[in-house]
């Protein structure tokens, strides 16, 4: 970013939300291709999370406002713009602020009991906020890109089977196959059960809540006295509690799997709760197959810095491994066979 895009930005928030921003600082972490993130400093010593949206939608702002205002501990209200929305418009894309709650994400630790049972004290009352008409109408149902996700799976699979030689990505083309091949019985497994359960879905609907949809550990702040903030509301969907708990029981980052002990702090402070085993099963699969393929087109894309292609197999290779989500979605999916 050039010094004079970064004067536009700065101009663009005091004039979109009455900040006069002193430094921006843009923060490097995070998975999504379509956003940018920066710290804010203001002339009077406040900070603020500056962020550019370019995909999507405003859900994320709409859902994280109407969950303040019920009170829902642990959510970073938006600020609001001189003219009361969410966002202004810059060069296309949405720009928010939000307030710069903590600089410690749970990834980074130490994240204590106080922290685990808060989190789950976070989910539970996310679920139990009425669902407003503007929210049914704005927000998708959890899951509901299924049938894109399994169609994206195959391509890659059969894109890996055919690599050649000529390939345009090159050596990652070879070991990307057989990283698929060694897990091809649970990849082809993960498939056939998410088209089936996607099926048998309407028999057993389960309730819908307002769901963040992806609070994993990277989305999570800690702050002081156990104290946690859910933050990057993107994806928030309608689903059954069984969307968001998929990232209690068991983690879903390979490189972060939680812990018994853990899960058992966590599902203390959301309370009680009747798991559906299917509904679980079947947002991990789903979740899985879309992790799997997505990281897997990032690694072989020859447009990308090798760091970015070398850093997506690394995560394709986690999502394989003993610990990892496929890994999970798998033993989650054939312990149903077993109940049946």
């Amino acid at each position: 970013m050039t010094e004079g895009d970064s004067r536009r930005l700065a101009e663009q928030v005091r004039a979109g939300f009455g900040l006069s921003v002193s430094a921006l600082e843009q923060v490097t972490h995070g998975a999504d291709q379509h956003a940018r993130l920066w710290l804010a400093r203001t002339v009077d010593d406040g900070r603020y999370a500056v962020k550019l949206s370019g995909g999507g939608t405003a859900a994320g702002l709409v859902v994280t406002a109407y969950l303040a205002d019920q009170g829902v501990p642990g959510i970073a209200a938006p600020l609001r713009t001189r003219d009361g929305g969410l966002f202004v418009d810059h060069d296309g894309c949405r720009l928010s602020v939000v307030p710069w709650i903590s600089d410690q994400r749970a990834l980074d630790g130490p994240m204590t009991d106080a922290h685990w049972r808060a989190y789950g004290e976070v989910l539970a009352a996310v679920h139990a906020v009425p669902v407003t008409a503007e929210l049914r109408g704005l927000l998708p149902a959890g899951g509901a890109a299924y049938p894109s996700i399994v169609a994206s799976t195959r391509a890659v699979a059969e894109r890996l089977r055919d690599a050649g030689r000529d390939d345009p990505a090159g050596p990652s083309v070879g070991e990307l196959a057989a990283v698929w091949s060694a897990a091809a019985g649970q990849i082809q497994l993960l498939t056939r059960e998410v088209e089936r359960l996607a099926a048998d879905r309407p028999a057993r609907p389960g309730p819908d809540v307002v769901c963040h949809g992806d609070p994993h550990l990277g989305n999570l702040l800690l702050g002081v006295d156990g104290r946690v903030w859910l933050i990057d509301w993107d994806d928030a969907v309608l689903a059954p509690p069984e969307c968001d708990l998929m990232f209690v029981l068991g983690g879903v980052l390979a490189f972060a799997p939680v812990s018994a002990a853990q899960q058992e702090a966590a599902l203390a402070g959301y309370g009680v709760v009747d798991i559906d085993p299917a509904r679980l099963a079947w947002f991990l699969a789903v979740r899985a197959l879309d992790d799997l393929s997505d990281w897997t087109r990032q690694a072989l894309d020859p447009d990308a810095e090798r760091a970015d292609r070398d850093r997506a197999a690394r995560i394709v290779r986690g999502l394989v491994s003993e610990v990892g989500l496929v890994t999970l979605a798998d033993v989650a999916l054939r312990s149903l066979d077993r109940r049946r």
